[in-house]
């Protein structure tokens, strides 16, 4: 074989592995026809389905599916290198040009306790437009989320072990930047309204952790309920951590970092959602519960004023931008139930995945 033959043979050799690797890579991206998501959308994670459903805002259904495999528990031909199962939140980057969803591995619906030792997260990247996922990134320990840095340049998720961290990458390139201290099996991480703080909710410390995102330091752990699952922002300077087992929501103030009001629920939150205009928190009944319960301030203090039935386990709430609308993710039912914000009533339910938990909206 001449010098050039040999040249070409290598040359060919060379690219039929560099298409092996990005099969292997891009595994999901090649199982997952690209879309053309052009339209204002609702994104939905269905853990137990393993996809995203993408619901027409304007139309009030689902329009596309992308997936990411085979259901979860199932059997999977992907490699593990690359295998999704038990996506769980999803968050949008502060250009909407990425999706950043945790994959934790395991089944969170019935708790966010009790992972197994030796479990690995991932974290992924989707462009929203397309469908197709960008970054497939496998983490050390299983995760709960992945969310985006105010200024879009990072992603932030949990390490949910005893020995509790939070991994910090670059959002371009996924190099890992910072590992941070913070309680024992942390869940979310979620960002101030004003994108001062990172706040951490550690399940098994009952306690939130308050990180400086310009410089990554831990500014103080706050005492909270029982297992803290997320401390969700409010436009309000305030953040509502809600307490699973405790059943109570924390109200942060993130001025002074202290926990100023303690709501007692009686039932096992999803999730809270400051509605802004109304100043009016949401709340939605997980497990067994099918409502959203709606307070409002009376007296200096947050009282129940009314419920909204939904669907079974509710989770997740997201208002539309003008407020008008709500949309409730129901684990139990595999809907979406779409709510009248002035009327307090349903108006649907939209079948998506099984399991649905994460929702984001995007316009």
């Amino acid at each position: 074989m001449n010098n050039q033959t040999t040249g070409r043979a290598l040359a060919i050799a060379a690219l039929l592995m560099l298409g092996v690797s990005a099969c292997n890579t891009h595994d999901m991206s090649s199982m997952q026809p690209e879309l053309n998501i052009n339209y204002p959308a609702a994104y939905v994670v269905n853990a137990e389905g393993n996809s995203l459903s993408v619901i027409d805002l304007a139309g009030q259904q689902v329009k596309e599916t992308i997936a990411f495999g085979e259901a979860s528990g199932g059997h999977s031909t992907m490699s593990m290198t690359d295998m999704v199962m038990w996506p769980h939140h999803i968050y949008l980057s502060p250009d909407g040009s990425k999706l950043g969803v945790g994959v934790p591995g395991m089944d969170l619906s019935a708790g966010h306790a009790g992972g197994t030792s030796g479990m690995t997260g991932r974290v992924l990247v989707v462009d929203p437009k397309t469908g197709a996922t960008t970054v497939n990134q496998q983490t050390p320990v299983m995760n709960h989320n992945a969310v985006f840095s105010p200024d879009g340049s990072e992603i932030w998720t949990s390490q949910m072990d005893d020995a509790g961290k939070v991994l910090v990458y670059n959002a371009t390139t996924m190099a890992l930047k910072n590992t941070i201290a913070v309680g024992m099996e942390p869940a979310e991480v979620t960002m101030s309204a004003n994108g001062q703080y990172a706040f951490v909710a550690n399940g098994m410390s009952n306690t939130v952790t308050v990180i400086k995102v310009a410089d990554k330091s831990v500014t103080k752990t706050i005492p909270v309920g029982d297992d803290p699952v997320g401390a969700w922002p409010g436009a309000d300077g305030r953040m509502y951590v809600d307490n699973e087992k405790g059943q109570s929501i924390s109200v942060i103030d993130v001025a002074s970092l202290t926990v100023v009001e303690t709501i007692k629920l009686g039932f096992t939150p999803g999730y809270a959602a400051y509605h802004a205009t109304r100043n009016e928190l949401w709340v939605s009944q997980a497990g067994t519960g099918n409502k959203v319960s709606i307070f409002e301030r009376m007296n200096g203090s947050w009282m129940k004023m009314s419920e909204i039935q939904t669907g079974l386990d509710a989770h997740a709430i997201a208002f539309t931008k003008d407020g008008a609308t709500a949309y409730v993710t129901n684990q139990g039912a595999a809907t979406v139930s779409v709510v009248d914000v002035a009327k307090r009533t349903k108006s649907k339910d939209i079948p998506v995945g099984k399991k649905p938990n994460g929702i984001v909206l995007k316009y």
